[in-house]
């Protein structure tokens, strides 16, 4: 028997298009090399930045 599965990716496009709009906010502010090799990593975890702040914000 042949079992289906469905899958919705919608959060993964969410998630590139935040990846690429960070990266692009990141890099463009950066004033160096190095900074900007900085922002493309923190562009990976832009997420974990969101929450926090989320978090933060309605913590206070």
């Amino acid at each position: 028997m042949l079992d289906v599965v469905y899958k919705n990716s919608s959060s993964s496009a969410v998630y590139g298009l935040g990846f690429v709009g960070a990266a692009i906010y990141f890099i463009s502010t950066a004033t160096g090399f190095w900074i900007g090799v900085l922002g493309f990593l923190k562009a990976i975890v832009w997420p974990v930045f969101l929450v926090y702040d989320a978090f933060k914000f309605l913590g206070s």
